[in-house]
């Protein structure tokens, strides 16, 4: 069984009030620089990326994190990632603080915050 990690990227930027809003598009680079060199229990990282953020990184493979570009809402994504991936039979976790995708994804996914993740980098 594979686990995979989905990070909702928007919330797990914007959980630091550190000028993030000034440049997503860096913003989400520097966060997927941080997921390259990360060490998890994870096998499989996919990060979500919505809106200008998308401008930051290349959608695709990269080793072992994968960035989606969310077509439209980030959320929708993340569910569609996180089910796609029960639905393989994979071990799925949800990075997100938002109370309403968590509530969306809890059939598929266990839930950890932004913080968690971020203290694992």
């Amino acid at each position: 069984m594979t686990s995979i990690l989905v990070v909702d990227g928007a919330n797990t930027v914007g959980s630091r009030p550190d000028g993030w809003w000034k440049d997503r598009a860096g913003a989400a680079r520097r966060l997927h620089e941080a997921l390259m060199v990360a060490d998890t229990s994870y096998d499989e990282i996919v990060l979500v990326l919505e809106g200008a953020a998308k401008g930051g990184v290349v959608a695709g493979r990269d080793a072992h994190v994968l960035t989606v570009h969310a077509p439209g809402n980030g959320d929708d994504t993340i569910v569609a990632q996180a089910r796609a991936a029960a639905e393989r039979g994979d071990s799925v976790a949800v990075v997100t603080a938002d109370r309403v995708l968590q509530t969306r994804v809890a059939r598929h996914a266990s839930i950890h915050s932004p913080t968690w993740l971020l203290d694992q980098l």
